[in-house]
């Protein structure tokens, strides 16, 4: 099918301010960010652009994979305070040498579903790490939600996508776009800030993901993420699943 063909994510430049201006980075923890993520992957846009515009610094990793000696090398030599990590690399870390992050103030992780078994061996391996477990597609420039942790003993066995960042508008929908009450799940879709133009040059697709915002102001659109996720009692998003296998 045409959907298993990467596709172009048209992202705008005040996309890319608007994640940077997000109140969760104003914190000194991002100040100095490790960049390790090739260009064409969202998560460079954070390491990047997040301390480039509020005048901190970027600490570019050597060539080849990030390790747990790598990370340690970076964050004590160089004073890294904000690292991102996909899920599958912070699963390893965690499992291979949690105290490498000792020292950073902030670590983001997310991508596929975090274990709360590594995210409470990383907690208890450093003292002040902030852990936040982290969601958003390409779509929605780099994040949509976060879920900080900062006590291993806190950390629930299911851990949460956690809630909407700044400007940001998430709903959990039926099949009729109707809102979903908390616990029951149903189809996440993302709008406001951060939200970008389409997929390059795939107009029809655009069209089908990119839908009526019925719940924005006028005009507005919001993304089909394809994901299955529910409320918590207490406004946090927790993810389930896949409707589809998007590249």
């Amino acid at each position: 099918s045409s959907d298993l063909k990467p596709k172009g994510v048209g992202a705008r430049h005040r996309d890319v301010v608007a994640l940077a201006f997000e109140r969760a980075f104003l914190s000194d923890a991002h100040d100095v960010v490790l960049l390790h993520s090739p260009q064409a992957f969202d998560a460079s846009t954070y390491e990047l652009w997040v301390p480039l515009l509020s005048g901190g610094r970027v600490v570019i990793a050597p060539a080849g994979d990030v390790d747990p000696d790598v990370l340690r090398r970076m964050i004590t030599e160089y004073a890294v305070t904000g690292v991102f990590l996909t899920s599958g690399l912070f699963r390893m870390v965690a499992a291979e040498s949690p105290a490498c992050l000792s020292g950073a103030r902030e670590v983001w992780t997310g991508g596929e579903i975090v274990p709360a078994a590594a995210i409470r061996a990383v907690l208890s391996a450093c003292p002040g790490l902030t852990v936040v477990d982290v969601y958003g597609p390409t779509e929605t420039t780099t994040y949509a939600t976060h879920h900080p942790m900062t006590d291993a003993a806190a950390v629930p066995d299911v851990v949460p996508i956690g809630g909407p960042l700044d400007n940001m508008r998430t709903y959990v929908l039926d099949g009729a776009l109707a809102p979903n009450p908390p616990g029951v799940p149903g189809d996440l879709y993302i709008g406001g800030a951060g939200l970008a133009r389409g997929y390059l040059r795939r107009p029809g697709l655009t069209a089908e993901r990119f839908v009526a915002d019925p719940y924005g102001p006028p005009g507005e659109r919001m993304y089909a993420t394809g994901d299955v996720v529910r409320w918590t009692d207490d406004g946090e998003l927790e993810f389930i699943g896949r409707r589809d296998e998007q590249v």
